[in-house]
């Protein structure tokens, strides 16, 4: 198999800022070019409403090669399941907790403190338009790629978020093999630049035909990349750039970590490549079969119900300009025995089983059976917690790049515009902030398999050995602590190491005075 070599950058020394930015871009479209044609065939057949990779009218139909909507709707289905089980809407699905640089000591004092810090970045976020464009990333991370970018906001919106479409992306990756060059290609009317970018200077040309009266749309490139000569401290250069006029409008530099606004992620990846690789690409072949023997049964009944029949010619039958179609009228040789129907090529009962395996391979290629039918008989809390393990289980690695790539990346973003807008103090401990713990339902599948380990071995000892044995050999407050850590119970609702040993000297001593004291543990 031939090697296939990386596009190089060729970049002059005296090039400026611009050049040297084009350069870049020149490059990432390289790497984005073989994607094209693959992310175009899943947007034909499962995403028709989606912007285009190629030159498009507004409100153009691309509906005419679906015919059968169970990719369409399965999309839509793994997107809401995915955002259910990642980031549900109106509820915490990440907390901050102390790093385990924090002295163990200070861990309780500062997790309580970080609770409220926390209650207060998501109602931040569930009171923003996170949901809404979060679902519109989710649904192209289906196909294996997405991208969001994170604005600071005003006061009554502090966080605004916005879904960027494939066809504007375009990405580069860094020494880390992560992607630390993010492009948005994108078009802009020219009167809107100073509105986008209050810091923007045009150039002299546009600048001239605005003062003229003329207002056009332009395309600007915008890149951020992270500056790899500090290694200490995060820095990400911001450049806004119009190849147009080989000119810089922007050009600024973010220090602190989550300062890029670009948050781009991927279902998975090979090894050495930049895009990712969806659940969506994995389907296609099921999707074009299920579309095609779909639209095979359609031009059957429509053979059925309209038939193909001949009719008696005085002239030469040319078969090269017979079609097959339904209402077709083929010419035959005079003295024939008239028009007659044609009988059918064949039945096509069979096409149901395929169509039944079909539609079952592309819901579980995207994961839509595992909570069954929802017509059903409703499924017990249990089984529905069991179901959701599975499902962490099969999207595991998924999962852990989603985690790295999206979750923590939105959450040091909003932490960075909260800090810098003076809404919210982080407390450092030995120079280090908090670590972010995701708590959504697919992080507690993995809780709850390690929560059932404890009882089982708890349960087993107790069966085996007595009750007894379970006090000797167990160390009750520790693993209460670690359960409670599991189940996630906030760490103001659990006494701490002097609170509880207080309690303990309190009720030995009432104890002794003869005072009952079974309903003081409460």
């Amino acid at each position: 198999m031939p090697i296939i070599q990386q596009p190089a950058i060729s970049i002059s020394p005296t090039a400026n800022s611009a050049e040297r930015v084009l350069a870049r871009f020149e490059r990432a479209k390289t790497l984005r070019q073989p994607w094209i044609s693959e992310y175009e065939e899943c947007y034909e057949y499962a995403l028709p409403s989606r912007e285009s990779f190629y030159a498009q009218a507004p409100g153009q139909s691309r509906l005419d090669k679906i015919f059968d909507e169970t990719a369409i709707v399965g999309v839509q289905e793994f997107a809401s399941r995915l955002q259910s089980g990642l980031i549900p809407n109106y509820a915490r699905w990440a907390e901050l907790i102390a790093g385990s640089e924090v002295p163990e000591e200070e861990r309780s004092e500062v997790n309580k403190a970080l609770e409220d810090v926390t209650e207060y970045i998501f109602e931040i976020i569930q009171n923003s338009n996170f949901a809404q464009e979060a679902n519109e990333s989710l649904i192209d991370i289906a196909l294996g790629t997405a991208c969001m970018r994170i604005d600071e906001g005003d006061a009554l919106n502090p966080v605004v978020f916005t879904a960027v479409p494939l066809p504007q992306l375009y990405l580069d990756t860094g020494p880390h093999d992560k992607l630390d060059s993010i492009f948005r290609e994108r078009s802009i009317k020219a009167s809107n630049i100073k509105v986008a970018y209050p810091n923007a200077t045009l150039p002299m040309e546009l600048a001239r035909e605005l003062a003229s009266g003329t207002d056009r749309y332009v395309t600007i490139v915008e890149n951020v990349y992270r500056d790899w000569s500090s290694l200490v401290n995060e820095v990400n250069k911001f450049c806004v750039v119009i190849p147009e006029y080989n000119a810089v409008l922007v050009e600024e530099t973010y220090r602190g970590t989550g300062s890029s606004p670009y948050v781009a992620f991927r279902w998975s990846k090979a090894a050495g490549e930049v895009w990712g690789r969806g659940p969506l690409l994995n389907a296609m072949p099921a999707v074009k079969t299920t579309n095609l023997v779909v639209q095979m049964i359609l031009e059957n009944a429509q053979m059925a119900i309209s038939g193909i029949y001949t009719a008696e010619d005085d002239g030469i039958v040319n078969p090269s300009n017979i079609r097959l179609i339904p209402g077709t009228i083929i010419p035959v040789a005079p003295g024939s025995a008239g028009i007659r129907p044609v009988a059918a090529a064949g039945s096509f009962d069979v096409a149901q089983l395929v169509l039944s395996d079909m539609r079952m391979n592309i819901r579980k290629a995207l994961y839509n059976e595992m909570l069954g039918n929802p017509n059903t008989t409703p499924m017990s809390a249990t089984e529905v917690a069991q179901r959701m393990a599975d499902l962490s289980r099969q999207i595991g690695s998924a999962f852990g790049r989603l985690q790295a790539e999206f979750v923590n990346p939105v959450l040091r973003r909003v932490l960075f515009i909260l800090k810098k807008q003076g809404r919210i103090e982080i407390p450092t401990v030995n120079g280090r902030e908090v670590q972010v713990r995701s708590t959504s339902p697919l992080a507690q599948a993995q809780a709850f398999e390690d929560i059932n380990a404890v009882n089982r071995f708890l349960e087993l000892v107790q069966t085996r050995f007595g009750p007894q044995m379970v006090n000797l050999f167990v160390k009750g407050d520790e693993t209460t602590k670690y359960l409670a850590t599991k189940f996630g119970v906030p760490d103001s609702l659990v006494r701490n190491e002097a609170e509880r040993a207080e309690l303990a000297q309190n009720i030995a001593q009432m104890g002794q005075n003869g005072i009952d004291t079974s309903s003081l543990a409460g």
